[in-house]
């Protein structure tokens, strides 16, 4: 059967149900067919199935109408059995190489990590060999993920070649460029670097259609559903270990080494790959899964910087702009911005507005103010003390924050008012995206040098 005609199949047991129903009129149906339709053919260009993007087209055409719910319930069963459970009677051919390809990758990123240790750098070495670990994690892994992309989506000759310039370059500034052992510009670059990157990631895994806002947005959502499974299999790793420590110390063997220089860094590697892959083949399943977790941080974050905002305006208590609070507050704030770039992902643009709008509002208005708090405190700090390198990084980045968040939320306000398409704001947070990699590389490339490499 062909992957035509097995759509056709799927689209004409959709039909078939909503015949059924008498106060479904013939014009809803196919307004509703039509919209079916383009979601199939977006999820599919994004690397599903014909099969795996029927499933998650219907889940989200239950958002939009009372009937099309009831059907994804009812038909979801039967074809997430097929896709997910027992697998192995429809696996394809190119399901199987993409997975060899995948652990075949995984590996390889795994030996990357252990490469340097012919070159005497030890990962439990002297301190300029954890330097040298921490300024390349990203090169370990990412350009092995970005290959995984890319040979994925058939990437053209050009944009290998484009793929392939910034993984040298980084290469070469990171470990070219005299760092001072320690110093702020070195720490900065580790943490900015793997920010560059993966974006570069995305352009391997829109397959070099960077313009195409759809295809931005796949990213925006897969990089939030790779995080996920990366996390529990971090945490699947964790429990393992725990029990390999247990089973080998009750015979009176210690694994720590073993477990220290090779499962953990390894392993650490060789899941970036892993948990890539399974995002691309069970996207059906983690569908069920992100809503539900963004419907519950949206919530408990807005409450948070809520009650913050307020305690801060009542008891006069300014924030203390120290290292370690610039980089708490940074990472809150930049943790919020990815929440909400999620849960706009996740949420269906033709649906009016409701509820859950004027939440992710008030989430955008509460992370302007701390923002602007965070601002305030960070120029009172700079006009007394001058510019550091850890000051004018978080100042570009809370600047960058700050417009962005500025400007959803005029686009999220037209949108409650019925002014605006939801769609203006999905393309505004996806258009913005480059703003933060040509920060990172700026900060990695351009601060040590304009700072003197402390």
């Amino acid at each position: 059967m062909s992957k035509d005609w097995a759509l056709e199949e799927h689209i004409g047991e959709w039909r078939a149900y909503f015949s059924g129903r008498q106060a479904v009129h013939t014009a809803d149906v196919e307004e509703l067919e039509d919209h079916l339709r383009s979601q199939v053919e977006a999820l599919s260009k994004a690397g599903l199935t014909q099969d795996e993007a029927f499933l998650v087209a219907i889940k989200r055409l239950g958002d939009l109408d009372t009937v099309s719910r009831e059907f994804a319930n009812e038909y979801s069963e039967r074809l997430w059995k097929q896709l997910v459970v027992a697998p192995a009677a429809g696996t394809s051919s190119s399901s199987r190489r993409e997975a060899i390809m995948a652990v075949g990758l995984a590996i390889a990123a795994g030996i990357a990590v252990k490469v340097p240790e012919l070159f005497g750098l030890r990962l439990d070495g002297r301190d300029s060999d954890e330097s040298f670990y921490a300024r390349n994690a990203s090169l370990f892994v990412l350009p092995f993920l970005a290959g995984f992309f890319a040979l994925k989506r058939g990437l053209h000759k050009a944009g290998w070649f484009s793929l392939a310039v910034p993984f040298i370059a980084a290469g070469v500034i990171i470990n070219l460029l005299p760092f001072e052992p320690e110093g702020q510009t070195e720490v900065l670059a580790v943490i900015h670097l793997p920010i560059a990157l993966w974006l570069t990631v995305g352009f391997a895994y829109v397959g070099a259609q960077w313009r195409n806002h759809q295809q931005r947005m796949n990213f925006v959502r897969f990089s939030g559903e790779w995080f996920i499974y990366y996390t529990l299999i971090a945490l699947g790793g964790g429990v393992l270990i725990a029990f390999t420590f247990f089973i080998f110390e009750a015979i009176g063997l210690k694994v720590e080494p073993l477990i220290g220089r090779w499962v953990v860094p390894c392993g650490a590697a060789g899941a970036f790959l892993i948990g890539a892959w399974l995002v691309e083949s069970k996207q059906s399943v983690i569908e069920n899964m992100a809503p539900v977790l963004t419907a519950l941080f949206t919530p408990l974050f807005t409450v948070l910087l809520l009650v913050f905002v307020v305690t801060m305006i009542w008891t006069g208590n300014a924030i203390d702009v120290g290292r370690e609070v610039l980089i708490g507050f940074d990472l809150l704030l930049v943790l919020v911005l990815g929440l909400l770039l999620y849960s706009i992902s996740a949420r269906d643009p033709q649906a009016p507005p409701g509820q859950f709008d004027r939440l992710r509002l008030l989430l955008i208005v509460c992370a302007l103010l701390v923002d602007i708090l965070a601002l305030w405190a960070m120029a009172e700090r700079i006009s007394e003390f001058g510019f550091s390198p850890n000051k004018t990084a978080a100042l570009g980045l809370n600047l960058l924050l700050l417009v962005n968040l500025g400007w959803s939320a005029v686009l999220y306000t037209r949108f409650l008012a019925k002014r605006s398409p939801f769609t203006r704001l999905e393309r505004w947070q996806t258009a913005y995206l480059p703003a933060f990699a040509v920060w990172a590389w700026i900060v990695v490339t351009l601060f040590p040098v304009i700072f003197k490499y402390e």
